[in-house]
């Protein structure tokens, strides 16, 4: 009968890893909502760069409409809910001619339509290129997705177009070791970048007839006129570091590459990033308006950390990318990464403001009330750590001995003159 009870009981968590797992649980819906509170509407904000998008479905079945994070939670409680993560270049539809006469609790007066905004099957809880929900009801076991970088849609591992044999880059304990991917469809959009040197993109693992591996890259690439970099390393980027292109001379060196120098000796460094504005010399030497895909199978790319820092952003580049409607490669706050270490600094921000305002309550209390206080928080500390000393280490801590707990200290209290 022992047996039977002990399978029966539930598993027991201690104080440190509840509270523990309580913080990593509030820590990434930070990082998903960007530091968003929930409180406004971000309608007034305009088409924002990224952000948290939700879509109800039960206002708008068709799934062609989203909504911020505070109207999801003011205007949408208790609806059916699509959470999708980030969205960039979004408005929010909460109220407008999409939700017929429902109208935004928040901000009642909005345009008839965002004209800008984009949507796809994800907007109906659909995702990949097999269609299917996530979490998906016919599925025994669920299978992680990941996300594209160009399109956002979502996409299991087995439908991403890679061979039967290859494996998603990841180290040895599993834990991804790419910070991009660009999907099947959106290769052939991003088709320039296999002009770029191929470290910039991580390798996949083929397992060969004899079950060891090795090393393929996910894309049949041209060459690149910028030679081979071996400085740059495989699932990093280090772009602080320079290295010689041995084909041109050209050389990365910070943020940029150095082309070589002039006629008067003079060095000429084209930066890379979008605040450095266009310039009229192509890094690739080629003019990718005219340019088109290369003739071979395209696949699924993974890219290492930094990688968007060499892209090239002279004139004719810029005018491609946005022809393609790929301009935000360009704009480093575009990144998840930097999307989520806005929202890491917020909550930061949030988490001192608040240490700030319980000081303050201290501050501006009587030497009476603030010995109330102490004395309480300090009676608190002392039943607890009674109870867990007297407590039996094989047994789960239930709800009633939580609730013991506090009455002793209340029973406690009351005897107190």
């Amino acid at each position: 009968m022992a047996d039977g009870f002990d399978d029966e009981a539930e598993p027991t968590v201690s104080i440190g890893e509840y509270l523990e797992g309580v913080e990593e649980q509030e820590l990434e819906a930070d990082l998903v909502l960007g530091g968003d509170e929930g409180k406004e509407c971000t309608y007034n904000k305009g088409y924002l760069k990224r952000q948290a998008i939700f879509s109800c479905l039960t206002c708008t079945p068709d799934g062609n409409a989203g909504v911020c994070t505070a109207c999801s939670l003011s205007c949408h409680d208790g609806h059916e809910i699509v959470e999708l993560w980030t969205k960039r270049n979004f408005r929010c539809d909460c109220g407008n001619s999409k939700f017929g006469e429902a109208y935004c609790k928040l901000l009642p007066n909005k345009d008839v339509e965002n004209l800008e905004n984009s949507y796809n099957h994800n907007f109906k809880g659909l995702y990949c290129t097999c269609n299917r929900p996530y979490p998906d009801p016919d599925a025994e076991e669920q299978v992680e997705m990941i996300q594209c970088c160009i399109c956002e849609d979502w996409f299991h591992e087995e439908h991403l177009g890679l061979e039967s044999s290859d494996e998603i880059p990841r180290d040895e304990e599993g834990v991804p070791i790419y910070e991009d991917l660009i999907c099947q469809g959106c290769s052939s959009i991003c088709f320039f970048l296999t002009f770029y040197p191929q470290k910039i993109r991580v390798m996949v693992k083929q397992q060969d007839a004899g079950n060891s591996s090795k090393e393929k890259e996910v894309t049949e690439s041209a060459p690149s006129p910028l030679g081979s970099l071996e400085k740059l390393q495989n699932g990093n980027c280090s772009l602080d570091t320079s290295a010689r292109d041995s084909t041109s001379g050209a050389v990365f060196v910070g943020n940029g590459i150095l082309l070589g120098q002039t006629k008067e000796k003079n060095t000429v460094l084209l930066e890379c990033s979008q605040a450095a504005g266009p310039s009229k010399t192509c890094i690739l030497g080629k003019n990718l308006l005219e340019a088109g895909p290369e003739p071979v199978k395209t696949k699924a790319m993974f890219f290492c950390k930094n990688w968007r820092e060499v892209l090239c952003s002279c004139e004719n580049c810029s005018a491609f990318y946005t022809q393609k409607r790929i301009s935000f490669l360009l704009d480093r706050e575009d990144s998840i990464a930097e999307y989520e270490k806005m929202g890491k600094q917020k909550r930061d921000e949030k988490l001192q403001q608040q240490q700030g305002q319980e000081l303050n309550f201290l501050s501006n209390l009587g030497h009476v009330e603030k010995m109330e206080i102490l004395s309480g928080i300090a009676d608190m500390k002392n039943e607890i750590h009674s109870f867990l000393e007297s407590f039996d280490t094989s047994k789960p801590i239930t709800a009633d001995d939580v609730h013991q707990v506090f009455e002793n200290l209340a029973k406690k209290r009351r005897r107190m003159p």
